[in-house]
């Protein structure tokens, strides 16, 4: 039986990155398998969205799990969730958490250094102690499992570069597979990311990130590209302009940029033999 965890590792590799298609519902997934996609990734925004709730500390543990479950099943590809906190401060409750992930058949997941409770960011040296159990957590079991670890306090406004720098070297001694800092404020930056460890560095495509192609982020030595909610963002922008033509001009036009029903539905059945 393939180890999904260990195909999904193997994708992880510096200076070559794949992309990572954060997608948020099944459609959305058998859609990025169809057109090639490697992997895919959960979004917290994006699953948010479906449920009409906001991001940052609405959603679940169990809705988060749940949620992973149907991307999981859609496709056969490797599946990362974006976990946000764990879902809980205490470094026990976050290898729970890893456990949990497992069971519902991710190949990986990320969890951030953000206090929900102020989205402030946890005190270093706990960082790297919830670090330290979810690594020990991701080790513990039968399958591989990419462990991510995110120091989201440059993205927050609530550190610096060189104290992101400082956490991910320690993430990464604690044990993470994959290092990560959201938004940093330059390519030069996230290219101080990439310097800090021989681990693989996951770089968000998203705001001023995304004029960058892949080759750019190669050269500075990333091994992944995940997207966040910039593709939801996309397809509700989409969404947003049509609604507010028809409810407010009376405007039906946009409604002839639509895919066609072909087009997907090739897509949504593209593995079914």
């Amino acid at each position: 039986m393939t180890d999904i965890g260990a195909t999904f590792r193997a994708l992880h590799q510096p200076g070559n990155p794949f992309v990572l298609m954060n997608v948020w519902d099944a459609g959305s997934a058998k859609v990025a398998a169809g057109l090639g996609a490697q992997a895919l990734g959960t979004t917290s925004d994006g699953q948010a969205f479906t449920l009409g709730k906001l991001d940052m500390g609405e959603i679940t543990r169990d809705e988060a799990l749940a949620h992973a479950e149907v991307i999981v099943s859609a496709t056969s590809l490797p599946v990362s969730g974006d976990f946000e906190n764990g879902y809980g401060d205490d470094p026990d409750y976050v290898a729970d958490t890893i456990r949990l992930a497992s069971e519902a058949g991710l190949a990986g997941c990320s969890i951030e250094d953000t206090n929900m409770a102020d989205h402030s960011a946890y005190d270093f040296e706990f960082a790297v102690e919830r670090v330290r159990a979810a690594a020990a957590a991701a080790r513990s079991l039968n399958s591989d499992f990419v462990f991510v670890a995110r120091a989201d306090g440059v993205m927050n406004g609530v550190y610096d570069m060189d104290e992101a720098i400082r956490r991910i070297r320690a993430f990464d001694e604690a044990g993470a597979d994959c290092l990560y800092v959201p938004m940093p404020p330059s390519m030069k930056d996230l290219a101080r990311v990439c310097q800090a460890t021989d681990k693989p560095v996951n770089a968000l495509a998203a705001g001023k990130f995304a004029k960058a192609n892949r080759d750019a982020f190669a050269a500075i030595g990333v091994g992944r590209i995940s997207l966040g909610s910039a593709l939801s963002s996309v397809t509700h922008a989409a969404l947003l302009k049509a609604a507010k033509g028809i409810l407010n001009d009376g405007d039906f036009s946009e409604l002839l940029n639509g895919a066609s029903s072909e087009e997907v539905e090739a897509l949504l059945t593209h593995d079914r033999g």
